[in-house]
């Protein structure tokens, strides 16, 4: 009766459509004080950070709760990405995620591992029917963990809205203790407009800071003229850790005029790559930097954006004098401030940057295609953010194709003719990207008969490459007939040096073991919990199998007490 009452009122509340939270709707979803190691909005490879990185005190296994009552809509459990993550609808129609789990609570870990067992499949992505999983705000739905890509234990936390748009968690009163001003590491200055220059040059200028008695930051002066604009590079601390966040918002003026504000407060997951366009991803992949530039070029559409006369851009005339000021703030309020005097003068002879200039000239809204035989490039219109002079080579079976500096939207497609290697031949082979260390690295290779290809946003060097050996399995508690009666669960590790491994799957006394794996340890774990068909003497069989089909398999007995 009470699950019937829970659905009118939560089908009565979603027809209303969503309205103003108040910050009470929403509890912290763990019973430890809120300490952070990742904010909203963060910027990070290719994307926004979607939501609140939580610490875990450098554990797992600590209770999560609802952070408001619904019901489970999804949960998803990958090798990578968010690992165990559960989603969870509520009335007002916003959605919150849980991710990097451990383990779900009781009924949810039965629910899923029915599923797993029934596809025979660790990976696994379940939409509950509505009724099937209700929860209500403090329930502990789930242990934290790290699995996934996660790179340390923590909590993941996300807070949706009804259009899938994750929202800054903070404005529904995530708490967090912040009496730290953002911190400023470096400013540059960037020439846009055909006869612009900074300092008598059109290459960008790292421009020197000095600190001021109140706080603030005076940048040198600088001489330019026409259109030119500026970037930041700077982070956010919280009290009580020192991971180097995100900040929440910045905003510029000229001359007292607010120009440009940027403020994370939502997104949606169809813009984020386009964080690659926010930043000067050139310098980025030189230095490892991100610097943000407060200034909007064409094909950059987002929405983070809520102040932008002449797109951030400032025009700068000979002769005049200019004051152009710099806000960066956290969400506490914590405030850096940044004076950049400008005194306009048109100079002529001015320092140019070098073009590069090749026969491969790809239009960023145009299709562009490339063949030299046995190799074909597809790049679709969209990908590029600029009109782009490419560097293109193929020699052999390699091609190298353009730079790590020029950011890719969307996927480019490779393709190789293989028509001159056998049969036998070609079920080894694989496209690779080679990486910094002249390794090749996998990348997803599709077969067609005598056409390989594969996709990728990554500019950078691909080849033919023969992978013929089968990958590697290390026991790490189990051996022939050792008796395992303490253990609570079996492990074993697995690797693959070179196209890596595609699938695995283990069996005892014949029948499927669900077996969790953690690709950045390459452990596999079997939980005696499941009690799937265990006996005092058991036959434990594990075969793995690569990207390209070479198989390893181990076998062994072990003994266990009932």
């Amino acid at each position: 009766m009470r699950t019937i009452i829970f659905y009118i009122i939560f089908g009565i509340s979603f027809c209303f459509g969503q309205k103003d939270v108040t910050k009470e709707y929403f509890i912290h979803p763990l019973d430890i004080p809120l300490v952070i190691s990742g904010t909203f909005g963060e910027l990070r490879s290719n994307h926004f950070h979607s939501g609140l990185d939580m610490k875990t005190q450098g554990e797992e296994g600590l209770n999560v709760y609802a952070s408001a009552s619904g019901r489970v809509s999804r949960i998803k459990v990958s090798h990578g990405g968010y690992g165990k993550a559960m989603y969870i609808v509520h009335p007002n129609g916003y959605t919150t995620v849980y991710a990097h789990l451990k383990k779900f609570s009781p009924e949810i870990e039965a629910f899923v591992k029915e599923r797993q067992y029934a596809k025979e499949s660790y990976e696994i992505e379940l939409f509950p029917k509505s009724g099937t999983l209700t929860v209500k705000q403090g329930d502990v739905i789930a242990l934290s963990g790290n699995t996934g890509g996660s790179s340390g234990p923590h909590l993941h936390f996300e807070i949706r809205d009804a259009k899938a748009r994750p929202m800054n968690p903070m404005n529904f009163g995530m708490d967090v203790k912040d009496t730290r001003k953002p911190i400023i590491k470096s400013l540059w200055g960037y020439s846009k407009g055909k006869n612009a220059h900074i300092n008598g040059s059109q290459q960008s200028v790292k421009l020197k800071l000095t600190p001021q008695e109140d706080g603030s930051f005076k940048a040198e002066s600088i001489h330019a003229y026409g259109k030119i604009g500026f970037g930041i590079s700077t982070i956010d601390k919280q009290d009580l850790a020192e991971n180097n966040n995100g900040i929440y918002e910045i905003t510029t003026e000229i001359n007292g005029q607010e120009i440009f504000k940027l403020k994370m407060n939502r997104f949606s997951f169809s813009e984020t790559r386009y964080a690659n366009r926010l930043i000067d991803y050139a310098y980025f992949k030189q230095h490892r930097n991100r610097v943000s530039k407060l200034f909007i070029e064409k094909n950059n559409p987002l929405t983070i954006y809520k102040k932008k006369v002449n797109n951030g851009f400032i025009h700068i005339e000979d002769s005049l004098s200019y004051n152009y000021r710099i806000q960066v703030r956290d969400f506490r309020n914590n405030t850096a401030i940044i004076h950049i005097p400008i005194k306009g003068k048109y100079t002529k002879e001015i320092i140019t940057p070098d073009i590069l200039s090749t026969s491969h000239f790809a239009q960023a809204n145009e299709n562009y295609t490339f063949s030299s035989g046995f190799f074909d490039l597809l790049i679709p219109k969209g990908s590029l953010y600029d009109d782009t002079y490419l560097n293109i080579s193929v020699s052999g079976e390699t091609a190298e194709i353009h730079n790590k500096e020029t950011p890719l939207h969307k996927n480019m497609t490779l393709v190789f003719d293989v028509s001159r290697y056998k049969e036998e031949e070609k079920k080894k082979l694989y496209i690779g990207q080679i990486n910094g260390n002249g390794k090749p690295y996998y990348s997803r290779t599709s077969k067609k008969g005598n056409q390989f290809s594969t996709r990728t946003r990554t500019f950078g060097t691909y080849s033919l490459f023969s992978d013929n050996q089968k990958p590697t399995i290390v026991p790490i508690n189990i051996s022939n007939k050792k008796w395992i009666s303490k253990d609570t669960h079996l492990k074993v590790k697995i690797n693959d040096s070179e196209s890596g491994i595609k699938s695995y799957r283990g069996t005892i006394n014949g029948k499927f073991i669900l077996m969790e794996y953690d690709y950045k340890t390459g452990m596999l774990v079997y939980d005696f919990e499941d009690k799937i068909n265990i006996d005092s003497e058991n036959n434990f069989k594990l075969v793995v199998l690569d990207n390209v089909g070479n198989r390893a398999t181990f076998e062994t007995t072990f003994y266990k007490k009932l």
